[in-house]
């Protein structure tokens, strides 16, 4: 069975990929949740750590919102590592409206803590060695909305402009918001799909 990794988002615990992890599990691949502290630490820890738990074997990764920014930062630091196809889930990989939103009021700012930084700019058009893949949400249900101000189709939280990051090898928008993502048997089916063929069901 194929070794998927997932990462979770925000504020959230490992707890919160469980669901999606089980549901991988039954499709034929062998999860395994990978935890860190978002705002105590963020990516200056979770990085290296996560870069050390896919050097140990092959992984292919399933990302949750910034969990996917800490993904192919990982993978951009270490290109070496053995992972072929990385699936975000309503990742804003171009960087986040609600969050700069959040960074005008300073109460607001401390709770995005070390993360802050990557959740603001996001990453680099993609071109690494890993195909990656972008589930996202078009059902507005969330808080974000009143931060960013979206013009387009949003989750709640992330708008679907924000997650289309130059280089990837497929992109497809769901009836999900940003944590429905989380329990949605459409982006499971079409998470394995990706894993499988490096493409989504379109």
């Amino acid at each position: 069975m194929r070794r998927v990794v997932l990462l979770h988002g925000l504020w959230m615990p490992g707890a919160s990929m469980q669901w999606f992890a089980s549901k991988l599990s039954v499709a034929g691949f062998a999860p395994e949740i990978f935890s860190y502290h978002s705002v105590a630490d963020g990516p200056d820890t979770a990085v290296p750590r996560l870069v050390e738990l896919l050097a140990a074997a092959p992984a292919d990764i399933v990302a949750h919102s910034l969990g996917g920014l800490i993904a192919l930062q990982a993978l951009h630091e270490a290109p070496e590592l053995r992972v072929q196809r990385v699936v975000c889930l309503g990742s804003p990989l171009t960087g986040s409206g609600a969050a700069t939103g959040m960074l005008r009021w300073a109460p607001a700012a401390a709770m995005l803590g070390r993360s802050a930084a990557l959740l603001q700019h996001g990453v680099d058009r993609w071109t690494g060695g890993a195909e990656v893949g972008v589930i996202a949400g078009c059902v507005p249900h969330g808080l974000g909305a009143l931060l960013a101000g979206f013009d387009g189709d949003h989750d709640g939280t992330v708008a679907v402009a924000e997650t289309r990051l130059p280089g990837l090898a497929d992109h497809v928008v769901i009836e999900a918001s940003h944590s429905g993502l989380l329990f949605s048997t459409d982006a499971v089916d079409q998470a394995a799909a990706f894993l499988r063929s490096g493409h989504f069901q379109h």
